[in-house]
């Protein structure tokens, strides 16, 4: 019989497949629930600016700090830690949702009244600055 010798092969497999099949499914059905669980986790919102405690600390720190800059303190440094000043301001407001100009006002007089009325607005929004 030119056949016979394909029929143990195809026995042994359909054997194999009835022997799985159960451990198979048992194993299906216990990860189901695993599986549920991860379709239903909602993302986690992940925030990329930092805590308003640390902004508001790195202000007061950086306030404190153009206060005592005297007036032999090299321009450089006055106006980095200005620039450095304006952009954690910036960022208090972005957290509290207060509008400003900072970033759209030439330096200058204009800047300065932008600078402290911004300061005065995350004031009245509940933000220690000094």
């Amino acid at each position: 019989m030119p056949g016979a010798a394909g029929f143990p092969v195809l026995n042994m497999l359909l054997y194999l497949v009835i022997v799985i099949s159960p451990v198979a499914a048992c194993w299906m059905v216990m990860r189901l629930p695993r599986l549920i669980r991860r379709l239903r986790r909602r993302p986690q919102v992940v925030s990329t600016h930092p805590p308003i405690e640390k902004v508001a600390a790195d202000l007061r720190r950086l306030h404190n700090l153009l206060a005592q800059f005297g007036p032999g303190t090299p321009i450089v440094r006055r106006r980095g830690t200005l620039q450095a000043y304006d952009c954690l301001l910036m960022q208090a407001c972005t957290a509290v949702e207060v509008d400003h100009r900072l970033d759209r006002l030439p330096p200058g007089t204009s800047l300065e009244l932008e600078r402290i009325r911004v300061e005065e607005s995350l004031r009245a929004a509940g933000l220690v600055i000094r």
